[in-house]
């Protein structure tokens, strides 16, 4: 009998050194509601890792294990607490193991939803915008070239109703995809693929803004005003967004810290506005380039200058019965008022010269840009036309407008409203003053000054509210008349929006 529990006992000890050897190295598990971890599966817990430790697992408690060593998960620097509004924001425990990207956390990044993985190889952001715009206007009655009545359309609109995809891929790779909804349509805006993997520029394919002028370049959701400067008669058309190949370079000055450049050259086909191509001829093509310049180029500090070229042949270079070039002022996009409009057929190419400067001293600014273009038409005339503004803001609440990569950024409040603990937001006044000359000799296309102002309300990062008003102070040329003959000026337009950007 004794031999019995002799060998009993010896077992029993084999078997504890065994298990105990096992427990140096467990999986452990977090409940997905709790966040409590556990040593073993159960309902609602997820699998975050193995866990070696250098003493065994008390065999009295397998339930819940208590771990001194917390879970690695992301976390801000100094810098990046200050701006915490900007900066991500987790929303959920880390995810299961993945073999090749690390552990995946989904988070939540200047509004836009989105997951990544701990490396940072991968990642993947959903966001968008929404712009719901209210206009009317006034002196609006007019009479075309027939003797017509024609007056501005008032009511209201989606201006902008996009979705945005982009994500980066194996670290290098990043893609982008945006898509607006708006006026019962769907048209592609951006769509591209880009890689930053070299140290001393950025490649990007795909459909994209063209390297030209600051103000077409910067988001709508970053512009001071509603509607884009008169100026834009002539960079809309020629200038926005084609498919093409674009090369971006930026970095520091070799005149001291502080000081920055950025540099783009670009080849594109046609625009992706298919208002503006011609089915009927062979597609044209364009180069362009933009360069800038800040001397000083701090954060409540900035002087930026800038210039930029553009040459283009818009299709077949007039060999065949070519679409005119359409060059036009809508009041607004809600209106369908126009208050300039020519077309220019068999055109040859367009070369364009633009001039930019801008500077920022704390919540002030102020700046403007001038383009001239040349059309070259067979067989002529060759025409010169050119457009100019200047505009100024004022943060009334003392924020700084955001400067990044040659482009300026609207204003990031400093306290979010919030009607408990008096947060205001940030509340911004802009106005702005441009002109548009498109009469050159024989041609007469007309001419257009108009003045707007501008009030802007950030109740925090995402939502803005705005509200502009129009007037036109000079015009010549102009398709439509007042009744009594006189020109169209002194029309008044008063512009209202409400914006998600997220």
């Amino acid at each position: 009998m004794k031999k019995y529990f002799i060998r009993i006992a010896g077992i029993l000890v084999f078997l504890c050194i065994n298990l105990s050897s096992i427990a140096l190295a467990i999986d452990v598990y977090v409940d997905t509601e709790t966040k409590q971890l556990y040593i073993e599966p159960g309902p609602g817990r997820v699998r975050v890792g193995t866990l070696k430790l250098d003493e065994p697992v008390d065999a009295g408690n397998t339930k819940e294990a208590q771990i001194n060593e917390e879970p690695k998960v992301a976390k801000t620097n100094d810098e990046e607490s200050k701006t915490a509004k900007t900066n991500a924001v987790d929303t959920a425990p880390l995810l299961p193991e993945k073999p090749d990207g690390g552990n995946t956390r989904i988070a939540l990044k200047k509004g836009a939803f989105g997951f990544e993985t701990e490396d940072g190889n991968f990642n993947f952001r959903v966001g968008g915008r929404i712009h719901a715009d209210a206009s009317f206007s006034e002196h609006d009655h007019f009479v075309d070239g027939g003797g017509d009545p024609v007056e501005a359309n008032d009511g209201t609109e989606i201006r902008r109703g996009r979705l945005k995809f982009e994500g980066t891929f194996y670290k290098d790779w990043y893609v982008k995809s945006e898509v607006d909804f708006a006026d019962n349509k769907v048209s592609i805006k951006d769509m591209f693929i880009q890689y930053h993997g070299l140290d001393f520029a950025r490649i990007r394919v795909g459909a994209q803004k063209q390297a030209f002028s600051r103000e077409l370049q910067e988001s709508s959701n970053d512009l001071l005003f509603m509607e884009r400067s008169v100026m834009n008669v002539l960079t809309g058309p020629k200038v926005d967004r084609a498919l093409g190949l674009n090369i971006f370079s930026q970095g520091q000055s070799v005149f001291g810290v502080g000081e920055a450049w950025t540099g783009q050259v670009g080849i594109y086909g046609d625009t992706t506005d298919a208002s503006q191509r011609n089915t009927l001829a062979d597609e044209g093509w364009a180069v362009n380039s933009r360069v800038t310049f800040a001397p000083i180029a701090q954060k409540d500090m900035v002087i930026h200058l800038g210039i930029a070229g553009n040459y283009r042949e818009p299709n077949d270079a007039g060999d065949i019965n070519d679409k005119p070039l359409t060059i036009s002022y809508e009041t607004t996009h809600m209106s369908n008022l126009n208050l300039l409009r020519s077309r220019i057929a068999n055109v040859d190419n367009i070369k364009m010269l633009g001039i930019e400067g801008h500077g920022l001293y704390g919540p002030f600014s102020a700046g403007g840009e001038y383009t001239h273009s040349w059309i070259d038409t067979k067989p002529g005339p060759n025409l010169n036309f050119h457009g100019w503004y200047t505009e100024a803001a004022w943060t009334l609440t003392g924020e700084s407008r955001i400067y990044k990569s040659g482009l300026f950024r609207r204003v990031s409040p400093d306290s979010t409203f919030n009607f408990k603990n008096r947060g205001w937001g940030a509340w911004e006044l802009a106005a702005r003053y441009g002109e548009v000359d498109l009469n050159d000799d024989v041609f007469k296309g007309g001419e257009l000054g108009n003045l707007t102002v501008g009030l802007n309300w950030y109740p925090n990062d995402i939502i803005r509210f705005m509200a502009s008003y129009d007037r036109v102070l000079r015009i010549k040329g102009s398709p439509l008349r007042k009744p009594d003959g006189d020109d169209a000026k002194g029309m008044e337009t008063f512009m209202f929006r409400a914006q998600l950007a997220f």
